[in-house]
């Protein structure tokens, strides 16, 4: 067989195996250590091994993965949401749907706190949903509003997965935290957009317009000023240079328990679940950060991704048409991988073929970070994408009197502006670059 044969009938095992139920981490190692074996022999694997693993896990880098989570954690389990989503809803709940707008809000906010799109969803729509169902909105718009807002975790910095790719592909933390704004913002705009429109194609769907008094706005501002303070405080030192992203996410962990703590809503009980819950997260995701190593090493040394962007080159395709392509490939395979596990296992192969090719004539940081915006924007849509859209799930487990078909029709407008957003995206790199390219300058 071929070594490119071999390349691909590890990625096939792969998928099998993962289709099994079998670890996302396991899935990856084991056929990258068959692979290594097959294309070096059992004397490399050992050497391979021998400081790989060290090498991985003893990076400074990766320190601030798990301090970005705590951080989220202690926001989660401090009752730093409820305050959002009430902020949200005095500004928005004058108009029909704003309710359902307010929520979407309420998680791009916490999610630009939090980091983590699962936690963003669940903890918002603990707090949102009771009241959006109290107020005659439907379940269908409710749970979709809710289920779709969440994603934006994802994007947002501190994304974990923003995170884990900048680390995989040697990007300027700072730099592609930066390049996330502006398609966040397109996101929330899009979502708003998609909200507004459906209430009046389907009116009985929201309840009407409430009448907010004119205090409430001020009176709700004034809770959320922890969460700007450490918003600010986190993220206006990064971006300034006061300090690194890993130092960043130390203070704004250290920032979130306090306001906690003064909030009232922090006990031992709770810090010791947040903490519990970073370390079983953390570990998970540098277990998978080994598996991915392996398979990728084997992937490498089978000359897969190299022998793949020959054969693009050759092929004479449009490079654009080359990035919608993959893109499509990520959604699909976004229906069977959660995006951390896309990212660790895609990005080694794909990578080097993007920057081997011509881009509206974009440098090679440019193309990493544009890159990386596009992945990020479609495991996004992969969280919501029928038929496993995972936080349709976490919904569906939140909201037990909404029929889960309910509110995948309720994400179809959605995603339209979604698939929208994608395709401005991929034809104008500049959206994604310019808010960066303007600050660096």
């Amino acid at each position: 067989m071929s070594t490119m044969g071999i390349g691909l009938s590890l990625f096939g095992a792969m998928l099998v195996l993962m289709a099994l139920r079998v670890p996302i981490a396991v899935s990856m190692f084991v056929p990258g250590a068959v692979g290594y074996i097959l294309l070096s022999g059992w004397p490399h694997l050992l050497a391979h091994l021998k400081g790989a693993v060290y090498g991985r896990v003893s990076g400074y880098d990766l320190s601030v993965i798990p301090l970005f989570m705590l951080m989220g954690a202690l926001a989660v389990n401090g009752g730093l949401s409820r305050a959002l989503f009430e902020f949200a809803n005095a500004l928005l709940g004058r108009f029909r749907g704003g309710m359902a707008m307010a929520g979407v809000l309420a998680c791009a906010a916490f999610g630009a706190i939090s980091g983590s799109t699962v936690a963003t969803t669940a903890t918002i729509a603990q707090v949102a949903y009771p009241e959006m169902r109290r107020l005659k909105c439907s379940g269908r718009l409710a749970t979709a509003a809710l289920a779709t807002g969440g994603t934006m975790g994802i994007l947002l910095p501190p994304s974990v997965t923003l995170l884990v790719y900048a680390i995989l592909t040697e990007q300027n933390i700072t730099r592609i935290f930066l390049a996330a704004y502006v398609p966040a913002l397109l996101a929330a705009a899009g979502y708003i957009l998609a909200i507004a429109v459906y209430v009046r194609l389907k009116p009985e769907h929201a309840p009407s317009a409430q009448a907010i008094a004119s205090g409430e706005v001020l009176r709700t501002a004034k809770r959320v000023w922890p969460i700007v303070l450490i918003f600010l405080a986190v993220f206006g030192g990064i971006y300034g240079g006061v300090f690194t992203p890993t130092e960043g996410a130390a203070i704004g962990t250290i920032l979130t328990f306090v306001a906690a703590l003064v909030k009232g809503e922090m006990t031992a009980a709770k810090a010791l679940e947040s903490v519990r819950t970073t370390a079983m997260t953390s570990g998970m995701i540098f277990m998978i950060f080994l598996g991915a190593d392996m398979i990728n090493a084997s992937l490498a040394l089978s000359q897969l991704p190299v022998q793949l962007a020959d054969l693009i080159a050759e092929a004479k395709i449009s490079p654009v048409l080359v990035m919608a392509l993959i893109m499509v490939f990520y959604i699909i395979l976004g229906c069977v991988m959660d995006e951390m596990s896309m990212i660790l296992l895609t990005v080694p192969v794909i990578f080097p073929v993007i920057l081997g090719l011509d881009f509206y004539g974009l440098g090679p940081v440019d193309k990493a970070m544009w890159f990386g915006i596009l992945i990020l924007t479609v495991c996004e849509i992969g969280m919501i994408f029928p038929p496993v859209g995972l936080n349709v799930y976490i919904m569906n487990g939140l909201a037990k009197d909404v029929p889960m078909i309910e509110t995948y029709k309720g994400v179809a407008p959605f995603l339209i502006t979604d698939f929208i957003r994608l395709a401005l995206l991929i034809a104008f790199p500049g959206l994604t670059l310019w808010l960066v390219h303007w600050v660096t300058r």
